[in-house]
């Protein structure tokens, strides 16, 4: 019998819908609808734009028409969340955290609770755009901006709000908040209360793969379907992606490898001590009681950005010309992908240059030299890492598995082998998605946990695999 799951799957750059097919123990895929993920910019302000995300997914539901579809799963970025008012309806757009009103925001409410207690609490590392303190920032702008607001809801809640009109709060998404407590995995309303906050505006929390409602009578008219079970999946879009790692085991440690590149194991438990806060590790949920212990690493970020520059030059490089490009290179300097000064620089290619000169190494001469610094230095980062990564992990991390957009570049992975000392098992590219759909069928009770879906995974699709070779 043949099972069919929606997953929305949406990135802070993309948003896209996938039905998987679940048969005789293999999934297969098929995208049916892809759009950007709208930002409005508002009053000097940048807002997600969640009416045209809304509209974005009821066109995928409207493409499924004839097509048993057995349930619908949301994941997204983490962070952001928008407020639903007493009359039920959302009150504005959700800020985005790519907005930089947040900027210096984490050093004021230090001052409210430390930086220590607030680690040791949520195992979070710092970031400017943590919810707890994009929560601080509205409040400072506006006093009175949750007046009025019944719920607060994350983004993966919030849109399956709209879809249902059913409120909740899923735990892996939740937890990237900078206010739930990782031992209790329940919201921390003392911390709230440090920034002036109720706890009581957020659901309570719920695990994923609970049902959250029916797909509402309003919408599923609109798109000509029946009333589709909505079901809570990993909300946040890494922990969906990390369902997805084919291992065998707990010996490996996982990269999810996108513009952010994220290392890290599946622990049994938090691991919060002085070590893992100066080394700004972060602890975030996981399914089945785990803990995604991971390392936030600049990813392709600064390949993306030198690729603009060079298209806005009229030099176009495909993926496979790059790599090809690098491989001529006989360049030996190295940056750090993690340094502030590739945060958003103005021009990554000078923020390069600017960086080797300060660090005494000569130039690139040609792009063929940038593409090989950068490759370079991001296995490099990535070897430095594990190193650390290992020191943490209670147990030996015998292979490491990519998974995501970065798994395709079969140049980077041998490197990345070398560098780690690891074996390294490349796939599934479209993991997040894979993820989503999987946690679908172990809420319809067609899998048991997280090692069958991992078996099913290794069976649909084909992964490549790389040895250390210096």
């Amino acid at each position: 019998m043949k099972n069919n799951f929606l997953a929305f799957d949406c990135g802070a750059s993309s948003c896209r819908a996938v039905i998987g097919s679940l048969e005789d123990g293999k999934l297969a895929l098929q995208e049916i609808h892809r759009f950007r993920t709208p930002l409005l910019r508002d009053g000097g302000k940048l807002y997600w734009n969640v009416n045209e995300i809304l509209a974005g997914f009821k066109t995928a539901i409207g493409k499924t028409r004839g097509i048993k579809i057995d349930s619908i799963g949301i994941d997204t970025w983490g962070v952001d969340f928008g407020c639903i008012g007493n009359d039920g309806r959302l009150v504005s757009q959700p800020r985005s955290y790519r907005d930089n009103y947040t900027r210096g925001v984490p050093d004021k409410v230090f001052e409210k609770i430390s930086r220590k207690d607030l680690y040791d609490i949520t195992g979070i590392q710092i970031m400017d755009f943590n919810t707890v303190f994009q929560l601080y920032a509205q409040k400072q702008e506006n006093p009175q901006v949750f007046d009025g607001v019944s719920k607060i809801l994350f983004m993966p809640d919030l849109l399956g709000y709209l879809l249902t009109g059913q409120a909740v709060c899923e735990y892996t998404d939740a937890s990237t908040s900078g206010f739930v407590n990782q031992r209790t995995r329940e919201i921390d309303s003392e911390i709230l209360s440090k920034i002036d906050i109720s706890g009581d505006l957020f659901p309570a929390i719920c695990q994923p793969g609970t049902q959250l409602g029916l797909l509402s009578e309003e919408i599923a008219k609109e798109c000509g379907v029946e009333r589709i079970p909505v079901v809570t999946v990993a909300g946040h879009d890494t922990a969906s992606a990390i369902i997805a790692v084919p291992g065998r085991d707990e010996n490996f440690a996982y990269l999810s490898s996108g513009t952010w590149s994220l290392m890290g194991i599946e622990s049994p438990k938090p691991i919060i001590n002085e070590d893992s806060c100066l080394a700004n590790f972060t602890n975030e949920g996981g399914i089945e009681g785990t803990t995604r212990f991971l390392k936030n690493i600049t990813g392709m970020w600064i390949l993306e950005r030198c690729r603009q520059e060079w298209i806005d030059d009229g030099r176009n490089y495909t993926y496979d010309e790059m790599v090809a490009m690098a491989q001529r290179s006989k360049y030996a300097g190295l940056i750090n992908p993690d340094d502030p000064a590739f945060t958003n620089p103005q021009s990554m290619l000078d923020a390069i240059d600017e960086y080797l000169f300060k660090t005494g190494q000569i130039l690139p001469i040609d792009n063929s030299d940038y593409l090989r610094c950068i490759y370079h230095s991001l296995a490099n980062r990535y070897g430095q890492v594990m190193t650390t990564l290992q020191d943490f992990s209670p147990f030996p991390i015998e292979k490491l598995y990519i998974i995501g957009g970065g798994s395709a570049n079969n140049y980077l992975n041998q490197l990345t082998a070398d560098a780690t000392m690891r074996i390294v098992v490349a796939g599934p590219l479209e993991a997040t998605a894979i993820g989503n759909l999987l946690m679908q069928a172990k809420a319809a009770g067609l899998v048991a946990d997280r090692w069958e879906m991992r078996r099913i995974i290794t069976e649909s699709f084909e992964l490549e695999t790389f040895y250390p070779q210096k």
